[in-house]
C-alpha cells in the first residue's frame, strides 16, 4: 500500500526554483536543504525540487544526464487552485513561461498553463 506520494522535479537552480514555487504554491517549504527541497501540499503529497547534478550522480550513466532534457516537457503538475487568474498572473511574474492563456477545455476544467524555469508544465486549474 502506498502510503505517501512525493513528486520530485529535477531543476538547474534549487534556490531559483525554491522561491519560484514558494509564489505558486503560496507556502514555504517543508524540508530545505542542500540537495532536496520538499512543498507538503497535504499529508499524503508532496512536490519535490530536487538539483540536476544530484539526481545525476545517482542516474547516469545508466539514463542520460537530466540535463539533456531541459525545456522538453516531461511532466505536468496539474493544480486545482482558487483565484485562477490570480494565481496564474503571479506564476507570470514570478518567471514563469505563459504556454497557453486561461480557457475553458475540453474536459470541463477551466485552465492556464505556464512552464517553470526547467521547462516543467504546470496547469493552473478551476473546475466550473
Amino acid at each position: 500500500m502506498i502510503t505517501q506520494l512525493e513528486f520530485i522535479l529535477y531543476v538547474s537552480n534549487q534556490e531559483k526554483s525554491t522561491k519560484f514555487y514558494e509564489t505558486i504554491l503560496r507556502q514555504n517549504p517543508s524540508l530545505n536543504v542542500p540537495g532536496m527541497t520538499e512543498f507538503s501540499l497535504n499529508e499524503f503529497v508532496k512536490i519535490g525540487l530536487m538539483p540536476n547534478e544530484g539526481i545525476a550522480k545517482i542516474i547516469t550513466p545508466i539514463l542520460p544526464h537530466p540535463t539533456s532534457g531541459n525545456g522538453i516537457p516531461r511532466c505536468e503538475l496539474y493544480l486545482q487552485v482558487e483565484n485562477l487568474e490570480t494565481i496564474f498572473e503571479e506564476a507570470k511574474r514570478a518567471g514563469a513561461i505563459e504556454i497557453s492563456p486561461i480557457a475553458l477545455r475540453d474536459w470541463g476544467d477551466t485552465v492556464g498553463y505556464v512552464a517553470d524555469f526547467d521547462g516543467h508544465v504546470i496547469a493552473f486549474a478551476t473546475k466550473i
